[in-house]
């Protein structure tokens, strides 16, 4: 079935199609009899403005792109959502496209948004993400442009963050407030900026406590995943029997790990205080319940949005915008796998 058109509409009622298009638009020089005459035409026809044609005369596609690296991720669909809710009520649609924690991928599709003219772009960077040509090309292209979450410091747009290195810091600090001598930390892939600040954090807390740092205690997540937070876990009690602190860089590993100790009988917290972070709800229905850093997705996404927002404003009314970079602030959720008396919490 094909589109009707303005020219059909003004065809059958004999009248021009400039009139046709006023009347739709409800013009006051048009007749209030005219007006409904077009109306009626155009619903019976089912006729629907050709959104192409509106975006080349008012420059605006009523859309933006959103890149994130894994949907499934309980952080980014939260992100997500509050994304699309907001987005939804200022009328705009949202394109989302999931990179894989690929830089390749992310590349073509950057080049993807930027062909079909979206309006902004908000994207989280992918763990391969150590080029920025990509980046730039949307800066050059003016196109507003917001990052969160896992993001490029040289790259200049507006950014929605926390501060890792601190929430790192805190969570290791209460490890070692409840006891913990040997603490390992199970690490992010090498690339990410917030996986490089949480290994900071982790280093300036033991420096603080004058713990000596042990690149021994260290190890290298590359899929940040349950099965590597399993296999870690039987690695780290066949390297390191002694130790009695887990620093994971997500919930997700801190899970995998949880699991392996359950299954193999090593008490935690007693033996082993497990942290996470990011607070995903399965840390709340576990046994026993993980200790996370609270990470404020929901808060993430609108903020992320109605930065993108006031760009996308100021865009449109010719104002110069000044980047702003936005810091969330988190908190430690204490809970039992941290603490060797959780009744005096």
């Amino acid at each position: 079935m094909k589109d009707i058109t303005l020219k059909e509409i003004a065809t059958k009622l004999g009248i021009s199609i400039t009139t046709v298009s006023k009347a739709l638009k409800n013009y006051p020089d048009v007749s209030a009899k005219t007006k409904q005459a077009v109306i009626d035409l155009a619903q019976n026809l089912h006729y629907t403005p050709n959104s192409f044609a509106v975006n080349l005369r008012t420059k605006e596609s009523k859309t933006i792109g959103l890149i994130i690296p894994e949907v499934v991720h309980h952080f980014f669909s939260n992100v997500v959502n509050a994304i699309i809710d907001e987005a939804e009520k200022n009328g705009y649609l949202v394109i989302i496209l999931q990179s894989n924690e690929s830089l390749e991928l992310e590349k073509k599709q950057v080049e993807l948004l930027i062909k079909k003219r979206v309006d902004g772009i908000i994207i989280s960077l992918s763990n391969e993400s150590n080029n920025d040509d990509h980046l730039k090309e949307i800066i050059n292209r003016n196109i507003p442009f917001v990052m969160f979450d896992k993001i490029n410091k040289l790259i200049s747009c507006s950014k929605v963050i926390i501060d890792d290195q601190k929430a790192a810091f805190n969570a290791v600090q209460h490890l070692i407030d409840n006891g913990c001598k040997k603490i390992v930390h199970l690490r992010g892939p090498l690339n990410p900026q917030n996986s490089i600040d949480r290994y900071i954090g982790y280093k300036k807390a033991l420096e603080k406590n004058n713990i000596l740092f042990d690149t021994k205690l260290v190890y290298t997540c590359e899929t940040v995943s349950f099965q590597e937070g399993l296999d870690f876990a039987k690695q780290i009690i066949k390297d390191h029997p002694d130790v009695d602190g887990v620093f994971a860089v997500t919930d997700l590993v801190a899970v995998g790990v949880l699991s392996h100790f359950n299954d193999n009988k090593i008490k935690v917290p007693q033996q082993v205080a497990v942290i996470g972070f990011s607070n995903w709800f399965m840390s709340q229905v576990l046994t026993p319940k993980l200790s996370t850093i609270d990470q404020p997705s929901h808060e993430m996404g609108i903020e992320s949005f109605n930065l993108l927002l006031e760009e996308m404003n100021c865009h449109k009314e010719g104002i110069p915008f000044t980047p702003r970079t936005i810091e969330l602030e988190t908190s430690v959720i204490i809970r039992e796998s941290s603490i060797r008396d959780y009744s005096l919490t």
